[in-house]
Parts: structure tokens; sequence; C-alpha cells
């Protein structure tokens, strides 16, 4: 389970660090125009807050792999983010209108890898717990 966490610590690391470009990407400035002011701070400041907690879960990862099973303590921590990974992948499919990916071969590659992703950072932290 040791290599899968490290493989998980380098894939939580890059996707917090893809939450940089999400701004221009989804075209923030243009979309958010008509929002209220605390609104759009919102979405920026929960953006930056999601992805310094991707990145400190990948460098816990890659840095204390060996010991996120070693103890109990460690289970019920790898318990704990196994439990959100499978929140998020339940979202993938009942959070967002299949609308925004049916039909487009782009759209629906990156739901297909990320519904990918969710299965297998679930299925380790889970699997973590459960051995």
């Amino acid at each position: 389970m040791e290599i899968h966490i490290k493989i998980i610590g380098i894939l939580l690391v890059i996707l917090s660090l893809i939450h940089a470009i999400f701004p221009k990407y989804f075209r923030w400035s243009e979309e958010m125009a008509t929002i209220s002011l605390i609104n759009r701070q919102m979405m920026y400041v929960h953006t930056f807050f999601l992805a310094i907690v991707l990145l400190l879960m990948g460098l816990l990862c890659l840095t204390s792999a060996a010991d996120l099973s070693n103890t109990s303590f460690s289970r019920k921590v790898a318990l704990g983010i196994g439990i959100f990974w499978l929140l998020r992948l339940f979202i993938q499919f009942f959070g967002y209108s299949s609308s925004l990916w049916k039909g487009k071969r782009f759209e629906t590659s990156v739901h297909v890898v990320f519904s990918l992703l969710w299965t297998y950072l679930s299925g380790v932290f889970l699997g973590v717990y459960f051995m």
C-alpha cells in the first residue's frame, strides 16, 4: 500500500497546483462579474484553501506513506481521508449535471479520468483502514 500512497501524494500535489489555472481557464473574471463581491471572493478563497488542503494531503502521503498504516490513529486518519474521497466520487455523479460532459469528447474524458481518480483515492485510503 505504501507505493500507492506515494503515487497518490504525487497526484494530489499536481492536482493542487492545477487549481492555480482555474480562474483563467474557467474565465472567472467574466463569469463572476455579475455576482456579489462576497460570492466572488468566496469562490477564490475556497479554491485557494482547497488547493492548500490537497497540497498538504499530498505532502503527508509523500513524507509519511509508511506511517499512514502502522497505528490505530493513522488508520483512522486514512479512514477520514478515504471518506472524503468517497464523498467526492459521489459528488462526481450526483452533484454535477451530466449535461456538462455527456456528448462532449474532452469533458467526458475528464469526467472518466476524475471518476477513476476519486475511486483510486478512496479505495486506497479505505483499504488502509480495513487492512
